[in-house]
């Protein structure tokens, strides 16, 4: 039914277009594990069901963000795998935050006007690493637009306190700091093993599915910028599928996602939080993400995660250990 053909067939999008802002871990969008879209009438495939994991190690993680007063992305952002990871022991801490300055149409995390940043923030994600006995920690954020430096410093000290206490390695999911190096450089200068920012859609659909502030050719920079400042740091992003675009407009963009020097890419399934948000134009079965996936890898990715429950972060520490 797929073709890897498709690949050599496509014309080339270069750099046009516009895209955005907001890394969002586990791809800024996701779901509950349910048959039905809130606030819908809306029917999930049957590929898209999920089992609740047996046991309390789930309720553990839960209860110990609530005591140290953390934000996940997991549940800001409704990931249908939040209870997979929590039973694993494990979570991606939004930092900064769970109020967005970016309105995009995808993403389920609250919008207007945040709080300032919480100084004691980086001393308990290090705390709550620690009493998880995690060894690869996941840190994203909402957008911070109304911070001089969008966040950069924050970023910073979390990811330094998280490895002094643990040890950890550290994946930072970033938005895009408004286009400004500087900002991008402070948090590479805290050696993150894995820097992730997600491309989310297709050059022709970012203003659309990105919001007005957008830009696609920063997004394909950031991702040179990193290698440039650090060429150890390994490069990450992730597309959500099922929003309109199509597969040469796909492949298309991997082309210039690889052309900038990115090392991993995760494809998954849009999946709309709620009726408010933007609608699904297609649900991909599995099959189809696993074809993607093998002509991603094809076109030169290190490694690819592609199905309809990945997300950016989902299953991190594996991807980054593979390579």
């Amino acid at each position: 039914m797929f073709s890897l053909d498709i690949i050599e067939k496509s014309g080339r999008c270069g750099s046009g277009g516009q895209a955005s802002s907001r890394g969002g871990a586990c791809g800024g969008v996701g779901v509950p594990a349910q048959e039905s879209i809130e606030g819908t009438t809306e029917r999930l495939p049957k590929w898209l069901k999920r089992q609740v994991p047996k046991g309390n190690v789930n309720h553990f993680t839960s209860k110990l963000i609530q005591e140290l007063d953390l934000v996940t992305v997991c549940e800001e952002a409704k990931c249908p795998n939040r209870m997979e990871c929590y039973s694993q022991k494990t979570a991606t801490f939004m930092i900064l935050g769970d109020i967005c300055t970016r309105p995009c149409g995808f993403c389920a995390v609250s919008r207007g006007r945040p709080q300032p940043p919480e100084q004691d923030e980086p001393t308990r994600l290090a705390e709550a690493a620690d009493r998880l006995g995690l060894e690869y920690v996941v840190l994203t954020s909402v957008t911070r637009d109304d911070l001089p430096d969008g966040g950069a410093e924050h970023f910073y000290q979390c990811t330094t306190a998280i490895r002094e206490k643990t040890g950890a390695k550290v994946e930072v999911l970033t938005p895009d700091f408004v286009r400004q190096k500087h900002m991008l450089k402070r948090v590479v200068e805290a050696q993150p093993t894995v820097f992730n920012h997600n491309t989310e859609t297709v050059p022709r659909l970012y203003r659309k599915i990105r919001g007005p502030r957008s830009d696609y050719r920063w997004t394909l920079r950031m991702l040179q910028e990193i290698k440039e400042i650090n060429p150890k740091i390994k490069t990450k992003t992730g597309l959500m599928l099922g929003m309109g675009e199509t597969h040469e407009e796909l492949f298309d963009c991997l082309a210039d996602i690889l052309d900038h020097g990115c090392d991993f890419l995760t494809l998954g399934q849009y999946l709309r939080p709620s009726k408010r948000y933007l609608p699904v134009t297609r649900y991909l079965p599995p099959e189809e993400f696993v074809y993607l996936g093998k002509a991603a890898k094809s076109m030169g990715f290190k490694q690819v995660a592609s199905g309809p429950f990945v997300r950016s972060s989902y299953h991190a520490r594996d991807m980054a250990e593979m390579f």
